[in-house]
């Protein structure tokens, strides 16, 4: 088919012939199944800068709204500094500037820095790291786009630390939004060496719009006494990305931290306060989102987190007692962020109850939802999910309708086993796109052009849990866990004298 079936309008499949017709929403938020209730909040929660704590299983798309949240954002508008306070070195000061001051910032300073070159003119894996040259074909594009023109695909790998767990389908999604810019690409600056006149020469490369300025020892060290002039450090960069992804991390990660110093406030070796300075996850998240997933988690850490919320900042301080930096500290800086949390029910009472008053008095508890209706709107979009698992995963086939309709019947299954609800159909998709996976690791083991239900249907047994598979094979959970232990540990093992000292009809099943 030449033109993609849009199924939020459309909810007839019979008109599609495979998951390649499925017209995949360029709305990060269109893409989120079933959770209408949650979405709608996270749209007002982008435009109102409201707080949201998201409850429910895993795999059932909290972290997928909280990422989507973010891209209807705006850019972020400040750029935050650490200044050297000559009065009190250990007491640096805050500097907040516009967006429109940063950028005549650099153009003053640039034009008095360093060569100016074409990106085609630096060496590939220069131009490749600072985000000029795809790393896939070799076309050369600005900076700002993070997916090649040329060949389409993203031209350097981000990793994990891009904050994107959903892959590049969610990557670049919103860079044509209305109010939101392009994230960019690579790194800032590259630090190498070169050879010059039989001797060697650290040279840095720096992105400068289309351009790409070339510093060398001369320069750079014409750089040194500019900064010196007026000593700085950027701790929040104007140009980041919005989503900020602190699920597990440590105090110092999320709230930040100064550096040990080992020659601490010796003026001629050691390193001045301010450049030790180390902003933490709510700093890097002003003006953007920050979620913690497994909120409950973070134990009394949360207590911070509250402080942050209700005065915006947040201090940054030596948080090792043993280090020199621990006399450090950075008072206002600006921590203004939207907080999306997210836990399971079991943990909700572990959640502080001031934490949630700050959230539900400035924003929203959701229920996520775990099982939709069975009707035909929703089967259409659970066609979708399949559709954006199989592109998301960019290994695997596309599938026909035949293999569509295998995974909405074991939707269907799993929401009568797993929620006790018939007529309806599972919203745990993490595990129903590991299924959509497996399909399609299988007919590549095979070969075979399209995924079919043939391949669905031997997903689905092979996607069995560990304790159905233990019970299939022992009889129960109990007498499988007994098989676990060796012949000298038998006799003293409550399994083996419930399974094998008692008779066939009173053994513990």
């Amino acid at each position: 088919m030449s033109e993609k079936i849009d199924l939020s309008r459309e909810t007839d499949l019979r008109g599609l012939s495979t998951t390649d017709d499925i017209l995949i929403p360029a709305d990060p938020l269109k893409r989120v199944i079933g959770q209408d209730e949650a979405v709608e909040l996270a749209r007002i929660a982008a435009k109102q800068r409201r707080h949201l704590l998201l409850v429910g299983p895993p795999g059932t798309g909290k972290s997928m709204i909280a990422q989507a949240l973010a891209l209807h954002l705006p850019r972020p508008t400040e750029e935050v500094r650490v200044v050297h306070n000559p009065e009190n070195p250990e007491r640096p000061l805050v500097e907040v500037r516009g967006e429109a001051e940063v950028l005549r910032e650099r153009e003053s300073k640039g034009s008095a820095e360093g060569e100016l070159i074409q990106p085609e003119a630096a060496p590939a894996n220069v131009a490749e790291r600072l985000g000029y040259r795809c790393r896939n074909c070799g076309a050369y594009s600005s900076p700002s786009e993070r997916f090649c023109p040329s060949c389409e695909k993203a031209k350097i790998d981000l990793g994990p630390q891009a904050g994107n767990p959903f892959g590049d389908i969610l990557g670049g999604l919103m860079e044509s939004m209305a109010g939101a810019a392009p994230f960019p690409t690579g790194k800032e600056r590259v630090t190498t060496t070169r050879k010059r006149f039989d001797k060697e020469e650290v040279v840095v490369f720096e992105r400068s719009g289309n351009m790409i300025r070339v510093l060398d020892q001369k320069a750079l060290e014409r750089k040194r006494e500019m900064e010196k002039l007026n000593p700085r450090k950027v701790i929040v960069p104007l140009d980041r990305n919005p989503f900020v992804l602190s699920t597990g991390a440590s105090e110092t990660e999320l709230l930040g931290d100064v550096r040990h110093d080992p020659f601490g406030g010796h003026g001629q070796l050691g390193t001045p306060p301010f450049e030790r300075v180390v902003p933490g996850a709510i700093h890097e998240a002003h003006q953007g989102v920050l979620f913690l997933d497994e909120i409950s988690h973070l134990g009394a850490t949360q207590r911070f987190i509250l402080t942050a919320m209700q005065e915006r900042r947040f201090p940054i301080a030596g948080r090792n007692p043993q280090s020199a930096g621990a006399s450090v500290r950075v008072d206002g800086v600006p921590a203004d962020f939207i907080l999306v949390a997210a836990c399971n029910i079991q943990d909700l009472e572990q959640v502080l109850s001031p934490l949630r008053s700050r959230i539900s008095g400035d924003g929203y508890e959701v229920l996520v939802e775990t099982a939709m209706e069975d009707s035909k709107a929703n089967r259409a979009l659970l066609a979708q999910f399949v559709a954006q698992e199989i592109v998301t995963d960019g290994r695997i086939p596309h599938a026909n309708m035949a293999a569509v309709d295998a995974i909405i019947k074991e939707a269907r299954q799993r929401a009568k086993v797993l929620d006790g609800r018939d007529g309806s159909l599972t919203l745990r998709l993490r595990e129903l796109g590991g299924l959509v996976r497996s399909a399609g690791d299988l007919a590549v083991s095979m070969s075979d052009p399209i995924i079919d239900e043939k391949h669905v249907a031997a997903a689905v047994r092979r996607s069995r849990p560990v304790e159905e598979q233990i019970k299939a094979r022992y009889g129960s959970y109990m007498r499988g866990l007994g098989t676990d232990i060796t012949s000298a540990q038998k006799e003293k093992s409550p399994y083996y004298f419930w399974n094998e000292h008692l008779r066939d009809d009173q053994a513990y099943h």
